[in-house]
């Protein structure tokens, strides 16, 4: 960094041999590190479509979307990249479409990644195999045409059959890691979410919810908001998992051990035909095993 002339001294450029004093102001600027693409990994992966434009995965709860820091391995870039760049023809039960790959307009990091789930949120998610389908797909999202439907079991119940929250997210004041519910300030956005509660438990609710703009965390932040936040959701409920023993059942393994929100379904339409598809992904064992102690009161193995 010296040798390229970013770091100065005092507002003055340095060099390699200058000797720093007691109470000296240095200033510098750290370079860009180079930006490689996710290397391809063979990772299992639940294909729900896959075509010539575009493949819809369902995501399971855990895996990054993307290669970012602290996350460089086991992303479902990686995983894609494998499935559909290189794995050879007679492997696995996804069909191979030859000389297609995954679109790079996302950049080197994100290949053919057009949105993203949370690391532990399971469920669908689309890519782009093609640059016109991406720009056509990311089209969609930004003019909100995407139905996206998940469900969430929450801590608490809503007071209300259903609702709509419309309230606007930032970056929090004091935690990077979290959003906020913020208004006035710099970084927030508009943010409507409504939901529908489905079942009513003892102290937790399973709830359809249908987010019509796509902040970040804003699921988790605006059900935490209305005092319902997403059970066994680290961040904004406070707990990271849930036990039997916090439904009254016997103690034993943990029920659930991240926050139990699925993206259960997504309505777009196809980057070629314009047909209007809709993919659904089942409820994750984990969670359908923590709604099953809630209704019966047991434990299912």
């Amino acid at each position: 960094m010296i040798e390229k002339g970013t770091v100065r001294v005092d507002g003055v450029t340095a060099r390699a041999s200058f000797k720093l004093k007691a109470g000296a102001v240095v200033r510098l600027v750290v370079p860009e590190p180079p930006r490689a693409g996710p290397a391809a990994e063979e990772i299992p992966l639940d294909f729900l479509h896959v075509d010539s434009w575009m493949a819809v995965v369902n995501k399971p709860a855990g895996m990054v979307v993307h290669p970012a820091k602290g996350n460089w391995k086991g992303t479902l870039a990686g995983a894609l990249k494998w499935h559909l760049e290189q794995r050879p023809a007679e492997a696995g039960d996804v069909p191979a479409v030859d000389g297609v790959g995954l679109s790079t307009a996302g950049g080197p990091t994100r290949p053919g990644i057009v949105h993203r789930l949370d690391r532990d949120t399971s469920g669908v998610i689309v890519v782009a195999r093609t640059e016109e389908a991406h720009h056509t797909l990311a089209k969609q999202f930004e003019r909100r045409t995407v139905e996206k439907t998940y469900l969430a079991i929450t801590q608490g119940v809503p007071q209300l059959d259903r609702d709509e929250i419309d309230l606007p997210i930032g970056i929090h004041p004091y935690q990077r890691e979290r959003m906020a519910v913020r208004r006035d300030h710099s970084t927030s956005r508009d943010a409507v979410t409504r939901y529908e509660v489905l079942e009513r438990f003892r102290g937790a609710a399973l709830v359809r919810v249908t987010p019509k703009t796509g902040r970040t965390h804003q699921i988790r932040v605006h059900m935490a908001a209305i005092g319902c936040p997403v059970l066994a959701d680290g961040l904004y409920s406070g707990r990271t998992q849930i036990e039997p023993t916090f439904l009254g059942l016997p103690p034993g393994p943990p029920l659930i051990e991240r926050q139990a929100l699925h993206a259960a379904q997504l309505c777009l339409d196809h980057p070629e035909t314009k047909t209007r598809l809709e993919f659904s992904a089942p409820l994750p064992p984990d969670m359908q095993r923590l709604l099953d102690a809630f209704r019966c009161g047991q434990v299912t193995p």
